[in-house]
């Protein structure tokens, strides 16, 4: 059985590449909530769905059962890819699907395949990650390029880490092995509203993104979800004296570690990629 199944295969325009994986390097949904926006808001092509039979563990990441017209049909994992040419001079190519459990190098091969037959020759992968940051600051944004003057015009937070990564970090290395241009972008997300989606965060990946890729991606768009989602937030911390101090005080250090060049941000993601269960 064939591990890529190609629905349509299109002559693409200088395309880009868009990756996020709903899983633990999606905190708050903030990464993948970015790219189903993408999709929902523009008219694309199905390309290809990876198959997961070979990488998911369904003790683990279980099938799930929907209703569909009245009939049960199961969903299983899987990573899906689509084209968006309606967004500028450039076509998008969307992958999206659950972070695989088993043989990532085989995975990271297949998806590096799909790429590549589509003729795709720069990469970029979404990720999200809780931090101790308010929810009522802008979103600090964490760059993984080896492009130092694109990294500083683009306002990003470095990182030199080293030690465990995530099926992202396995996927870059992959991509620049196969002879294309790899970077990351990882959102930092507020811990304490670690249950809910952030469109918040997704619109500031979607914001870097576009200045990364010179693609206009209309983060804008999402300006209403971001507000009805700051004023649920603000009538819950209205209601908890606890939550409003602890507030005041992550409010209050965000200068400090703006000084700081953001090393406590950076430490986070570090930390929570070493053990991501913490």
């Amino acid at each position: 059985m064939d591990i890529i199944e190609w629905i349509s295969q299109p002559e693409l325009r200088d395309p880009v590449a868009i990756v996020a994986f709903e899983g633990w390097n999606d905190a708050a949904e903030a990464a993948s909530g970015a790219l189903w926006h993408l999709l929902e808001k523009h008219d694309s092509l199905e390309l290809a769905v990876i198959d997961h039979e070979e990488f998911a563990d369904f003790q683990v990441t279980r099938p799930t059962v929907q209703v569909v017209d009245g009939e049960r049909e199961i969903r299983w994992p899987h990573t899906k890819a689509w084209a968006i040419s309606s967004i500028g001079s450039r076509d998008v190519v969307v992958v999206l699907g659950d972070e695989p459990r088993l043989r990532w190098r085989a995975f990271s091969r297949e998806v590096t395949a799909l790429l590549t037959a589509l003729g795709v020759s720069e990469v970029l992968s979404l990720g999200a990650f809780l931090g101790q940051v308010a929810h009522t600051l802008p979103v600090p944004i964490i760059g993984v390029t080896d492009n130092a003057s694109l990294q500083a015009r683009l306002g990003l937070l470095p990182s030199t880490y080293e030690g465990p990564t995530g099926i992202i970090g396995v996927l870059n290395e992959a991509f620049k092995t196969g002879g294309m241009r790899a970077w990351s972008l990882w959102a930092a997300t507020p811990h304490y509203l670690s249950g809910s989606n952030n469109p918040k965060a997704s619109q500031a990946l979607l914001e870097k993104a576009s200045r990364l890729l010179d693609i206009d991606l209309d983060a804008e768009s999402l300006n209403r979800d971001v507000g009805e989602w700051e004023q649920r937030i603000a009538a819950v911390v209205s209601d908890s004296d606890e939550l409003t101090d602890y507030l005041v005080e992550l409010e209050e250090a965000a200068p400090m570690l703006a000084d700081e060049g953001g090393e406590q941000l950076v430490e986070e993601i570090e930390q929570f990629l070493r053990d991501p269960e913490q």
